[in-house]
């Protein structure tokens, strides 16, 4: 595991809760952390009540010991880190491994989703590059609530391997072969989370709300659709289902965020107080100059650039947006 955020330690759980024997390593970069959690089994910042049962010696701030001791590397830094945290990792290294991506992002320099960084800059293949994504919340896996993952790698074997790792009681996992269409829905609906939480902050209702989403999910078609036309199902839990739970949960920060942006709360004063990455921020600027290559029509996203990069009023953005909706 690379990264020691709230969902790095939620799929730690789940690895450790899972029945099949494995030996866990974890990296994450805050040495205190990191003794924290050795003597006292608990990450001291994030979902501090799970209980981690790794051995010790197994948790460290040596990227490249914890890479070669395992054979299935899960990426879970934010994505406007992943370049800084591999920087001294060389694609000889990662050879033969299994990569599993956790990130809901795209690297920002590079305007790539995390399988084509991987792929261009790792010579990765494809088939030993797998993508993780929802619905699922850290917060309810740590307490144990019924939670789905939807697994994707263009080898499905290889998808269902990695889901046999990651199941357990209160996790359900499902298999795809889509991972362009999954990673890319999975960036696209914090944006729209985003969205979501400014038009909260700014007076609108459940009812605007509900147009809202369901213009974003076809919004999301249509992406996935130019990027990579394949037949998918976009009503499925890896799409539909990711951007009803980030866009209405108590414990969407990308949400969150956009509430405080709608708020009046500066870009910079927001991540300060949230004291968390909301990907979404990182990921509108990204998707607004990847969108300038295929031009689909994608009103929310743009509005949440133009709120977010452009200062323009969140008021007046929204009010131009509940023209555009249908």
């Amino acid at each position: 595991m690379i990264g020691g955020g709230s969902w790095a330690t939620a799929i730690i759980k789940m690895l450790s809760d899972n029945e099949a024997e494995k030996e866990i390593f974890w990296w994450m970069r805050n040495e205190e952390a990191i003794n924290h959690i050795r003597n006292y089994k608990h990450n001291p910042s994030y979902l501090s009540a799970v209980e981690i049962t790794l051995t010790p010696e197994n948790v460290s701030s040596d990227i490249r010991y914890i890479i070669s001791q395992a054979d299935h590397i899960v990426l879970n830094v934010p994505a406007a880190f992943l370049k800084e945290t591999l920087k001294n990792i060389t694609p000889a290294q990662l050879k033969g491994k299994k990569v599993i991506s956790a990130i809901k992002g795209i690297v920002p320099d590079e305007n790539l989703i995390i399988g084509e960084f991987l792929h261009q800059n790792f010579e990765l293949p494809y088939k030993d590059i797998v993508v993780i994504s929802g619905p699922c919340h850290a917060e309810e896996v740590a307490l144990e609530k019924l939670s789905y993952l939807t697994i994707a790698c263009t080898a499905v074997n290889t998808a269902n391997a990695f889901a046999n790792h990651l199941s357990t009681r209160y996790i359900k996992t499902n298999i795809s072969d889509d991972i362009y269409g999954t990673e890319y829905a999975a960036v696209l609906k914090n944006i729209y989370a985003v969205a979501s939480g400014i038009c909260h902050a700014v007076g609108y209702g459940d009812n605007f709300q509900a147009v809202l989403i369901s213009n974003a999910i076809r919004e999301i078609e249509r992406f996935v659709g130019v990027v990579h036309p394949i037949e998918r199902d976009i009503k499925e839990s890896a799409y539909l289902g990711d951007l009803l739970v980030t866009a209405y949960s108590q414990f969407s920060r990308n949400r969150t965020f956009g509430n405080m942006v709608g708020k009046g709360y500066t870009v910079k004063s927001a991540q300060l107080e949230m004291n968390m990455v909301a990907e979404g921020y990182y990921a509108a600027s990204s998707m607004h100059h990847i969108n300038e290559k295929y031009k689909v029509d994608m009103p929310i996203c743009e509005a949440v650039y133009q709120i977010l990069y452009e200062r323009k009023s969140p008021h007046v953005e929204m009010k131009m947006l509940t023209e555009k909706l249908s």
